[in-house]
């Protein structure tokens, strides 16, 4: 990043917002590009395909968390030969979430969706401001124009969607994605899904991860949800110090370089 760029922090500034923005760009024939930044992570997929099915995935790591995240691209393999599919979550059937980079494999399966739609371009920006009385407000943008606004409150120790039909309906735990599969069409889907991951991520802004030396650390409280919280994984999973940044006073960093 450039001078100008978000500071490098071990924590975000709890009066500022969590940001994430998720690209995908047709750059050929045949051929997405995506990207994904937020205050954790950076990463980057190219997906090859034939207008029916997935020819070739590369995953690239920008900045990570984890000093194993970047050998996760491995496991978005079985993806190749899939056929192309509007909704984003297809490549579950296909791929093992919890075998894989989460954030990889949701820029993978959005390059999936993208190219069966054919688009051009698309462009997410998820905000997620600090709660105020257990209670915060995400939002999200597509190309630039406001497409869901919620109203998260975690009273009582439960977080749930309120004031926010339909989607406080939806279980916020256990089950969110598939209820968006199964209830919105593909592109409502796809937006729900893109916000109901940045709220989860958006949560460790004020955490101090930068004092948890290996992902071992955390494994009791994430369990196996990722390639990296797998139990053979976790014990030299070491911490990527230094890359954190700030962008809640830098939303035109993200990406900036892409």
């Amino acid at each position: 990043m450039s001078g100008n760029g978000p500071p490098v922090v071990r924590t975000g500034d709890p009066a500022g917002a969590y940001r994430r923005r998720i690209r995908t760009v047709t750059v050929d024939q045949g051929v997405v590009e995506g990207g994904l930044e937020d205050d954790f992570h950076h990463f980057e997929v190219t997906l090859r395909h034939d207008g029916v099915r997935v020819m070739d995935v590369e995953a690239r790591s920008r900045r990570w968390p984890w000093s194993t995240c970047p050998a996760a691209a491995a496991q978005l393999r079985p993806i190749e030969g899939m056929p192309l599919s509007t909704r984003c979550t297809a490549i579950a059937e296909v791929a093992d979430p919890r075998m894989n980079c989460t954030h990889q494999f949701d820029l993978a399966g959005l390059c999936v969706s993208h190219a069966a739609r054919g688009d051009e371009r698309r462009q997410y920006d998820a905000e997620l401001p600090p709660a105020v009385d257990e209670v915060t407000e995400p939002r999200l943008w597509r190309d630039g124009e406001l497409v869901l606004a919620w109203t998260l409150s975690w009273r009582d120790g439960a977080r749930r969607l309120v004031d926010s039909p339909p989607y406080d309906q939806a279980p916020w735990r256990g089950g969110f994605f598939r209820w968006a599969d199964e209830t919105l069409d593909p592109d409502a889907a796809e937006a729900a899904i893109v916000l109901r991951r940045a709220c989860e991520i958006g949560m460790g802004r004020g955490m101090d991860l930068e004092a948890v030396d290996s992902a071992a650390e955390l494994g009791p409280m994430m369990g196996p949800v990722c390639y990296t919280m797998q139990p053979s994984v976790m014990p030299v999973a070491f911490r990527n110090r230094g890359s954190i940044r700030d962008f809640a006073r830098h939303p035109d960093a993200l990406l900036e370089d892409q």
